[in-house]
């Protein structure tokens, strides 16, 4: 009578020979989830970072564009005349302007910090409305009112604040030789990260107390979101008619844009350095697999002397060998997916593990697994039984 293996019997057999050797398993194992955490663990993070974006941009919107003076034809810096964020409202699907202007002066903490010590932080004059322009938030303090837009007091961007060691409205600062008061602090800004790095002083203030000339260096607008190519089209010569040529027009969710697509490349990349890994990772397998079937020949032997057929042994070793990959792939699962909800949580992202990639990985550790135990399988059922009883 033929012997026969049932599906059962064949994962039980095979993973008594993963109990046999512990330790072996547990190395060749971690070769696989290595591998797997690495793909996975790019795969979500660079999807979370999309997801980010993606959220940035639906709640800041794709309708903000900005105007900024170009150069002359000599080189000099060509200003925006001073209405012309007057002239860009009038623009008809234009529904909203604001604008922040350059101030020649150095902000400090206090006044013994050497001259030239800025911190790489620029004074901005800000328009009251600019706030709800540009999308941004304050997170401790409040905004200018009308009150102190023309009163010696600053709101700081958040990596200013980091900079200068204020994080709470209250304190004052070292500004143009006089003390300000800090009355707010920003949240970082995605579609303006220019004011990340800024100290914001009232547009009046800043022309009462700074000698600033009044001249917008950057305009801030929001328009239909339909018209925008239109409202793009004619922004620079309406904001500075008599040298139109000499503006320069951006958007600033093309950036984030940019960024997500460099983050796709980017990823893709990774994922080609964790396959390597999960290549190495099913050498290992492979080698684990042929170093068993040398030491288990008598073992092999005496099942084929019992009436195990070559098609059982296949099946055992190759059972064994999908076991040990499939472990690997589970726990490299579980290692990409809390890698990835770490990073997410640090960086405040949505965490996000795409389900094919958490798929993927699982079947590829299946493939790798086959293929890995293959030739182990069909060396350990060429063995005749009188030839592996003999191995020592």
């Amino acid at each position: 009578m033929r012997s026969r293996l049932r599906a059962a019997d064949v994962v039980r057999v095979g993973g008594a020979g993963l109990r046999a050797h512990p330790l072996r398993v547990v190395l060749s194992v971690l070769g696989i989830a290595i591998g797997i955490a690495a793909m996975l663990a790019v795969v979500g993070i660079a999807a979370s970072g999309r997801a980010e974006v993606d959220r940035a941009l639906r709640a800041m919107g794709t309708n903000l564009l900005t105007v900024t003076p170009g150069k002359t034809i000599t080189g000099a810096p060509a200003p925006l005349p001073a209405e012309s964020v007057a002239m860009v409202r009038r623009i008809g699907p234009v529904t909203g302007a604001s604008a922040t202007g350059t101030v020649a002066a150095a902000v400090y903490r206090n006044e013994f910090i050497p001259t030239g010590q800025t911190g790489s932080i620029e004074v901005l004059a800000a328009q009251p409305d600019l706030l709800g322009i540009v999308g941004a938030r304050v997170v401790r303090g409040s905004w200018f009112t009308e009150a102190t837009a023309g009163m010696p007091a600053v709101v700081l961007g958040s990596t200013a604040a980091d900079r200068l060691g204020v994080r709470v409205a209250g304190p004052r600062v070292w500004l143009h030789g006089m003390w300000f008061s800090v009355v707010g602090v920003l949240e970082a800004v995605p579609l303006a990260a220019e004011l990340d790095s800024a100290v914001l002083v009232g547009w009046p203030a800043a022309e009462t107390f700074l000698a600033f000339d009044g001249h917008p260096t950057r305009i801030y607008t929001r328009s239909v979101e339909t018209r925008v190519a239109a409202v793009r089209s004619v922004l620079p010569r309406t904001a500075n008619p008599a040298a139109p040529y000499e503006v320069t027009v951006s958007r600033p969710s093309d950036a984030l844009a940019a960024q997500r697509a460099t983050g796709e490349t980017l990823g893709a990349q990774l994922i080609g350095l964790g396959a390597v890994a999960l290549l190495v990772g099913g050498i290992g397998v492979a080698n684990t697999m042929v170093i068993s079937v040398l030491e288990r020949r008598s073992e092999i032997g005496l099942r084929r002397a019992l009436g195990a057929t070559r098609g059982h042994i296949r099946s055992q070793f190759l059972m064994e060998s999908l076991l040990l990959a499939v472990l690997g792939g589970v726990s490299g699962t579980l290692l990409g997916v809390l890698a990835t909800g770490g990073y997410a949580a640090l960086r405040d992202w949505p965490a996000v593990v795409p389900g094919w990639a958490i798929g993927g990985g699982v079947l590829a550790t299946a493939v790798i697994g086959t293929v890995a135990g293959l030739y182990p399988a069909l060396r350990a059922a060429r063995l005749a039984p009188t030839e592996a009883l003999a191995s020592p």
